[in-house]
């Protein structure tokens, strides 16, 4: 055999090894043929013999050549788009066969619209899944109920679609989670108890549902959680006061639920610095404990059933932006000074008996 002979036999055994597996193309080309997408042509480089090679939105593992990551956003800066002058459409169902994938990582199927039919329950069974993202299409069904045998999974992120049924109790067996978001779907039914077992969790965002029940007081045990979005949904009880404690917590927003009790004075002196719980059935006085840690950026606390007076210590407050109490029971003289010289009548209005600047003379 001459030496062109050898390099050439060794430079094929070289790309026949570098090549994905083909039971990895055989699953993704299944993958493909269970979607349409009709203005794009995203698919059109799925061909040939390796597909960790320019086929869009692929990448595989450089050592074992498996493919790692799915990546397909129907909204993008890719130049594919700019050149269409438009964002993504995509019809079809995500094929079973993409759990054959068995070393993806991440698996990123987001915003294009019209992918209905379920989540495969089988992707509870890839054991390097890190992210899960199908944002923004028209999937039905429930959450796998076994999603909690993903020890690695990262981000789970199924807003935007059309979920239905109850939140699984695995999903609390989630140990890696650090973004949840669940938002505008038609999960009912409610949160599990053991939910502060997501330790790691830093957002947590389940607005647009009909998850019913009380909020359960073991989310105060997820300490690095940063945003809790609970709003638009049929919560009742009451707010656990152990909130207030939580050392990350920014953004806690409640609202358009039928909670009911006091406001916790926690929250008040709390790290919470968006908080938002309008529309809902609370009762009581505006606790009167603002002081130097309070720090508003917005503070709602409109529709709902709040009375007595607006408490002075407000003006203690180191900082509030936007604050309405609107729509309440509040009577009595609006306090003078920062942050009330900056609001507005609209902060007031549709009270029993409030009066002062920006309202009418007392």
């Amino acid at each position: 055999m001459s030496l062109l002979q050898v390099i050439f036999v060794a430079s094929l055994l070289v790309a026949l090894t570098a090549a994905c597996p083909p039971s990895d193309q055989a699953a993704l080309l299944s993958f493909k043929a269970a979607l349409h997408e009709p203005y794009l042509g995203i698919f059109n480089s799925w061909t040939g013999p390796d597909c960790c090679h320019n086929w869009y939105g692929i990448s595989c593992d450089p050592e074992s050549r498996r493919v790692a990551d799915i990546n397909l956003r129907g909204e993008s800066e890719d130049p594919i788009f700019e050149r269409a002058k438009r964002t993504g459409y995509m019809t079809g169902t995500i094929s079973s066969e993409i759990c054959r994938l068995e070393c993806l990582s991440s698996l990123t199927i987001a915003d294009w619209k019209g992918i209905s039919g379920e989540i495969p329950a089988c992707l509870a069974s890839l054991p390097y899944l890190r992210i899960l993202d199908l944002i923004g299409n028209r999937l039905s069904g429930e959450i796998p109920a076994d999603i909690g045998r993903l020890k690695r999974l990262t981000v789970l992120n199924v807003a935007d679609n059309m979920i239905t049924g109850r939140i699984p109790s695995s999903l609390a067996g989630l140990s890696s989670l650090m973004h949840l978001d669940l938002r505008n779907n038609r999960i009912s039914g409610q949160l599990p108890q053991d939910f502060g077992k997501l330790r790691m969790l830093s957002r947590a965002l389940l607005s647009g549902n009909q998850i019913t029940g009380s909020i359960p007081t073991s989310i105060s045990q997820i300490y690095r959680l940063a945003d809790l979005d609970l709003s638009s949904n049929r919560l009742s009880g009451q707010i656990p006061p152990s909130l207030g404690n939580m050392p990350v917590l920014a953004m806690l927003n409640l609202d358009n639920n039928q909670i009911s009790g006091a406001i916790p004075a926690s929250l008040i002196n709390s790290a919470v610095s968006n908080l938002n719980l309008s529309r809902n059935s609370i009762q009581g006085p505006i606790p009167d404990v603002f002081g130097p840690r309070s720090y508003f950026t917005v503070l709602d606390l409109s529709h709902n059933n709040l009375q007595g007076p607006i408490p002075k210590s407000v003006s203690a407050a180191s900082f509030i932006g936007h604050m309405d109490l609107s729509h309440n029971h509040l009577c009595g003289q609006i306090p003078v000074g920062s942050p009330f010289n900056h609001l507005e009548a609209s902060s007031f209005q549709y009270n029993d008996c409030l009066c002062g600047k920006p309202l009418k003379a007392c």
